[in-house]
């Protein structure tokens, strides 16, 4: 069990990630090509991801990376940097940043943990070698490229979901009301200042006066992680709860019909609306402009295929039934054409 005692000014300092973490995510598929767990929610991903591994000659690196990130109680804190804040390109510039003093002890802390012979790259990697350390850089960009890559349109509208729906309780609840929330399905107990999660050994993680930040992880199972060197600025990563069967409706959206009638980035735009959101969280989560999200949500209203609502000094966007049954592919192009269901003519753009 994770415990977490926040003083009344550590509750106000704390913070949601914008989005899902590329050396988090990277780590925690790694953990999962390791293992079995959620077979129904992660099974056709790995089947998928191992068949694409060898297809592109990348299962050497990436059992390498599992030397390296094992699935145990215990791998290197300065695999991931981030904190939900980075691009692959910034994390691993961190991660190749980290001081040769650092590398030896997680490195060291890593084999007693495994108990398993140390691969000669390790050593070097321990001291610091830049050749090395490089060499790891683009393994974690190739192995990257094709685990974590071509699922991020998905994992960013889990996490802006899940970010939305925390903003929600909080501006409803307070931040502590959000911290509740996290009950179901976190398992998560939040009471008097206490937060109580499910956690593979017993620890009390201390704030010390700093901001925590909860990193959303759409490959993390179960339960949360945390660093374990406490010096370093406090992140707890959190399981999104991806559904069975989110691989399979990811390769029928966008590219089937609505990207073909409204254009892919609309198509996604308008996928991520499984709860409202307001603009700035879909340019965000879409990496675009806030002006070119507006824009696209402009044009899904015109057409009918979103609503829009002020709620405070936010505006919040939500599908209507025309939108989801676009996507859900109830709705083909003569008929959307035709302005089927609600009289509304969609333009192809």
């Amino acid at each position: 069990m994770l415990r977490v005692d926040f003083t009344s000014q550590e509750l106000v300092r704390l913070r949601v990630a914008a989005g899902v973490d590329p050396l988090w995510e990277t780590a925690l598929t790694l953990h999962l090509l390791q293992n079995r767990t959620a077979p129904l929610t992660f099974g056709p991903w790995r089947r998928e991801v191992s068949a694409a591994l060898r297809r592109t000659g990348l299962l050497p690196t990436a059992h390498d990376l599992m030397q390296l990130c094992p699935d145990a109680a215990y791998f290197p804190d300065f695999l991931t940097p981030g904190r939900g804040d980075l691009d692959i390109e910034e994390s691993v510039d961190r991660l190749l940043a980290t001081p040769r003093r650092r590398l030896l002890a997680e490195l060291t802390r890593l084999r007693t943990h495994t108990r398993s012979p140390v691969p000669p790259g390790m050593r070097l990697l321990a001291d610091g070698c830049p050749r090395t350390l490089n060499r790891l850089g683009d393994s974690l960009r190739a192995y990257y490229r094709v685990a974590v890559k071509p699922y991020l349109p998905v994992m960013r509208a889990h996490a802006a979901s899940d970010r939305a729906r925390r903003a929600e309780a909080a501006l409803a609840h307070g931040v502590e009301g959000m911290l509740k929330g996290y009950g179901d399905p976190a398992g998560w107990e939040y009471r008097h200042g206490r937060l109580r999660a499910p956690y593979p050994v017993d620890r009390a993680l201390r704030l010390r006066g700093r901001a925590l930040t909860l990193v959303p992880a759409f490959f993390c199972v179960r339960t949360p992680l945390a660093l374990v060197n406490e010096s370093l600025p406090p992140v707890l990563v959190h399981p999104l709860a991806p559904a069975p069967g989110w691989l399979e409706q990811r390769r029928g959206t966008p590219a089937g019909s609505a990207a073909q009638l409204i254009g892919s980035s609309r198509a996604e735009l308008l996928r991520m609306l499984d709860h409202p959101m307001t603009t700035t969280d879909l340019a965000a989560s879409l990496k675009l402009a806030p002006s070119t999200a507006s824009r696209h949500a402009s044009v899904l209203r015109d057409a009918g295929l979103l609503l829009s609502h002020r709620e405070g000094v936010r505006v919040l966007h939500h599908r209507t039934q025309l939108g989801e049954a676009l996507l859900n592919g109830a709705l083909d192009r003569d008929g959307m054409e035709g302005g089927v269901g609600c009289g509304v003519s969609v333009r192809r753009w």
